[in-house]
């Protein structure tokens, strides 16, 4: 049987421009992929082809041997951050978190209680009561992940999440991020226009070319 992400050919156009020009790229269980490239190069493209909120043009991308074509982004289990957290802001820390279990059966005390697990794996125990707007850059993205952790994905989506930080918080929450998500062996996909956050977070780096028919992947190694 086929393990993990297969995205195979994948080709994409926008406004009459070819972004993606026959993409391939496989991510295995427990594997760490960085796309490293400039921005407009088509990296968040593919993540967002990846994820099911646009369609490509033509190829493929399978999960364990099976098509996704018809299996929109809310049923592939597969999580997102993206560089703005984009937290609801009539929700409190906890019930951002809690967002991502809402489709899960559990009751409410069982729901209280892995949400605070979750706060408590991100380094934020104790702030499920704390209003969205008195966040740093930081605890934001930890609480925009530990959403996305919820529901327990099978791959992790990770878009320019630390690009508005200082280097400094950038570089500790991206080792932070890339050793939870090892612990947990959770797979992921990480697009970043920086060479050393992409080989810091990442066990394969693979970049972002733009050629004159698009853009295609080459491995860094």
């Amino acid at each position: 049987m086929a393990q993990g992400l297969e995205v195979s050919a994948v080709s994409v156009a926008l406004g009459g421009y070819v972004v993606l020009d026959r993409v391939d790229l496989s991510v295995q269980p427990g594997e760490a992929v960085a796309l490293l490239g400039p921005s407009g190069a088509g990296k968040s493209t593919l993540l967002r082809v990846i994820a099911g909120l646009e369609a490509p043009d033509s190829g493929r991308v399978t999960w364990e041997g099976a098509d996704l074509a018809d299996i929109p982004a809310h049923r592939r289990r597969f999580g997102l951050v993206f560089q703005d957290a984009m937290l609801f802001p009539h929700r409190d820390v906890g019930a951002n978190v809690a967002y991502g279990l809402e489709r899960e059966a559990m009751g409410a005390r069982e729901r209280a209680r892995a949400v605070d697990e979750l706060l408590s794996l991100v380094g934020l125990a104790g702030f499920a009561d704390r209003r969205v707007e008195t966040l740093s850059g930081g605890q934001a993205q930890r609480v925009a992940l530990a959403r996305a952790l919820a529901p327990g994905p099978r791959l992790i989506l990770l878009d320019e999440p630390f690009g508005a930080l200082d280097r400094e918080l950038r570089e500790r929450l991206s080792i932070e991020v890339r050793d939870l998500l090892r612990s947990r062996g959770t797979p992921s996909i990480h697009v970043t226009h920086d060479p050393d956050e992409a080989h810091l977070v990442a066990d394969r780096v693979l970049r972002m070319v733009e050629g004159p028919s698009g853009s295609r992947l080459v491995d860094e190694a």
